[in-house]
């Protein structure tokens, strides 16, 4: 597979590539090129070129393309979910799942932005401006990069890629290397829609180099970033160079609080999707697990019973609920946390073991609020780490007391308990009765301290991809 860049499908400047590989598997799938600076700069003049023409097709015509593209995608659901599954290792029922949201969001974005009014402010609301009349209208930003991880590649394309063009911006796609196929497949349909070429592009390579080559550049005028906090902070200090605009949603280890007069059967329920969905490599799912001493050990037990019924197994089987890690070294990176986290006084409940990129299901039990896992240390992958508590204001300082602030729930029958929670927690989305791995496509998600800048979300993305300007019709009224 190669870059797209304008009309041309090209390698890497310097011919070297990178290996997709099938992490359940080890098979290599395809390779996509490793692109360098130079690739960065000719793809960057190519979309800042097209953008000026894109921008002057009026937006119901490219809403229409847009929604053209989800027919393209629709027809081809099978074949992408194909694709996603054996590149990331994600389940084939999730992969179908994912690959079906792209309606939801494309429709979303275009008819949003068909109601994206101005405002006017009317003639003498100010003294001295009884004459004049002012209005704002929004206008494209330029060249977006959209910088996307591998963990929910389309879904994270559907909030970044359509707002962007619906809005009159070109972008280029800067997916993950571990699983850039799909990614590049969607962009080759946004192009067969009616997508001109120039607007969209794909290109490939190492973060590091890739990445940051379009953070720095001068004619990248919004960069949007779905990563480790990291990364969010070094695109931050590079972009910050260019007074380029940011938006960065980043780590999270999110508190799952359950209260004493909880739902437990809710409470196991909710852990199942909110920790295990795609091998808990999500950034907002629930990740720290604050249980009433009162019901821990109940909780606990029906944990591991309600796992036991769980199928790990190839992503491509059609009754596989979990499968593996985008890659060996992130299970191995898992598999020395959990190592870490025994260390430092846990016992392990369950599971614990790993094979290849495969790690199962595990339960930490004795773990301390003052353990590195109840404050900075995110795992990425399916561990569930219980800490007890005594009171619901113990449960909202362990919860405080990470740098992170994506997400955090409550689970209780107390409604009064549940918006003290709500309100107290340190985090951009706070869930009542539900994990905290929940995001609509409509709703602002982002996170606070360490976990990102911006919202993105149909409720407020195309403001982030757009700017104000004010028309004045200066004393307009005058006789």
């Amino acid at each position: 597979m190669k870059n797209i860049v304008g009309k041309e499908r090209l390698d890497a400047s310097n011919k070297k590539v990178i290996e997709v590989e099938n992490p359940a598997t080890g098979e290599i799938l395809d390779t996509v090129p490793n692109a360098t600076k130079e690739d960065v700069d000719r793809v960057v003049k190519i979309a800042k070129i097209a953008q000026k023409k894109w921008a002057k097709i009026p937006l119901h015509e490219r809403g229409r393309i847009l929604e053209k593209f989800v027919e393209l995608v629709e027809e081809k659901s099978e074949e992408l979910a194909r694709t996603l599954s054996n590149e990331t290792g994600k389940p084939i029922i999730e992969a179908r799942a994912e690959i079906g949201n792209t309606r939801t969001f494309v429709y979303g974005y275009v008819e949003k932005a068909k109601h994206l009014y101005g405002i006017t402010i009317p003639a003498g609301n100010e003294v001295g401006q009884e004459n004049t009349i002012q209005m704002t209208v929004r206008e494209p930003l330029g060249v977006v990069a959209c910088i996307i991880p591998f963990n929910f590649p389309c879904d994270l394309f559907g909030q970044k890629v359509p707002s962007a063009l619906v809005m009159g911006n070109s972008v280029i796609v800067k997916p993950s290397s571990y699983n850039p196929l799909t990614l590049h497949r969607y962009c080759e349909l946004l192009l067969e829609a009616g997508i001109p070429a120039g607007v969209v592009n794909c290109i490939s390579g190492d973060g590091k180099i890739t990445g940051q080559a379009l953070a720095q550049h001068k004619d990248v005028h919004l960069i949007s970033v779905t990563g480790s906090t990291a990364v969010g902070m070094q695109t931050m200090a590079t972009a910050s160079k260019n007074l380029s605009h940011v938006m960065l949603e980043l780590g999270g280890n999110d508190a799952f609080i359950l209260d004493k007069d909880g739902d437990l059967d809710l409470a196991v329920e909710e852990l199942v999707w909110g920790r295990l969905y795609n091998t808990g490599q999500v950034c907002c799912a629930s990740k720290r697990f604050l249980i009433h001493n009162n019901i821990k050990e109940e909780f606990t037990k029906r944990v591991i019973e309600k796992i036991n019924t769980l199928k790990v197994g190839m992503p491509n089987e059609e009754d596989t609920q979990i499968g593996c890690l985008i890659n060996e070294e992130a299970a191995i990176r898992v598999e020395d946390q959990v190592r870490k986290t025994l260390e430092q006084g846990a016992r392990l409940a369950y599971g614990g073991r790993r094979n290849k990129a495969f790690f199962e299901p595990t339960v930490l039990t004795e773990v301390s609020k003052d353990m590195d896992v109840m404050k900075d240390m995110e795992i990425f992958g399916p561990v569930i780490p219980i800490c007890g508590f005594d009171n619901i204001d113990e449960a909202i300082a362990i919860a405080n007391q990470s740098s992170y602030g994506l997400c955090g729930n409550i689970i209780t029958s107390s409604m009064k308990t549940a918006f003290k929670v709500a309100t107290e927690l340190e985090v951009g989305g706070a869930i009542i009765n539900g994990a905290s791995f929940y995001r609509s496509a409509e709703m602002p998600f982002g996170g606070w301290k360490h976990s990102g800048i911006g919202n993105e979300g149909i409720a407020t993305t195309l403001e982030e991809v757009s700017k104000i300007k004010t028309i004045v019709l200066k004393n307009i009224l005058k006789d």
